[in-house]
């Protein structure tokens, strides 16, 4: 029989492996958004086909393996930049009380929105990717999943406002021509933005946003759709 001691001993130590196990997907995450942020610098800097998995490791401070094993191939440390952009804004969007309109909602979210270092450094990654996906195949591949995911979202909160189905159609083509607006714009504001525009001769990219999916979707998608604050 184990003793009293024995089984806290087992227990703590199981507890330590679930800790530690978590951790190290959280550090798996951080490595694997650094890998990115370093990639889209050097695609940026020196074109994708001049850039080796070599040079991004060495950026980073991992060895080549190490780069392997966290991506298929060089092009695909793209996509963490992407996927933690499209998480950020897809959970803006569930947020997007009935009661108020687009505009002000992703007003105040860009207000509040913290604008520290790393922040500001992964803005400026996915800006990059966003720029260089309309002329690299492998990165565009990356680009437009990451708005297909942002569509099947959209379809959801879209069908969630109108008290309808995912799957009507009427509501699948108001999220294709919202997520189309979005990236239109995001391409638009990005390409500006990385050729040297300055922030305010682009305007307000929130408030084009939320005009434009209103226009696209004839009225039906971005205003409130319940009584309360405007």
């Amino acid at each position: 029989m184990t003793s009293d001691g024995d089984s806290n001993t087992r227990s703590n130590h199981k507890s330590g492996n679930r800790k530690s196990g978590g951790m190290n997907a959280q550090r798996q995450q951080r490595v694997r958004l650094e890998i990115s942020r370093e990639a889209a610098r050097l695609f940026w800097e020196h074109g994708v086909a001049a850039t080796s998995g070599e040079q991004i490791a060495s950026a980073v401070g991992i060895s080549v393996r190490t780069l392997w094993r966290h991506f298929r191939n060089k092009e695909s440390c793209a996509e963490p930049v992407l996927a933690q952009d499209v998480e950020e804004f897809v959970a803006v969007l569930r947020r997007w009380p009935r009661e108020v309109s687009l505009e002000d909602h992703l007003v105040e979210w860009a207000t509040n929105r913290p604008r520290d270092p790393d922040r500001q450094s992964y803005d400026e990654a996915v800006i990059k990717m966003t720029v260089l996906a309309e002329k690299e195949p492998d990165l565009r591949a990356a680009w437009l999943m990451t708005n297909d995911r942002i569509e099947r979202e959209m379809a959801e909160i879209i069908a969630d406002r109108l008290r309808r189905s995912a799957d009507d159609i009427e509501v699948r083509l108001h999220a294709a021509a919202a997520t189309a607006v979005l990236r239109v714009i995001s391409e638009d504001v990005s390409a500006a933005l990385m050729a040297g525009a300055d922030r305010a001769s682009i305007g307000n990219p929130i408030k084009h946003m939320a005009h434009a999916v209103r226009v696209a979707t004839g009225g039906v998608v971005g205003d409130p759709v319940e009584p309360g604050k405007q």
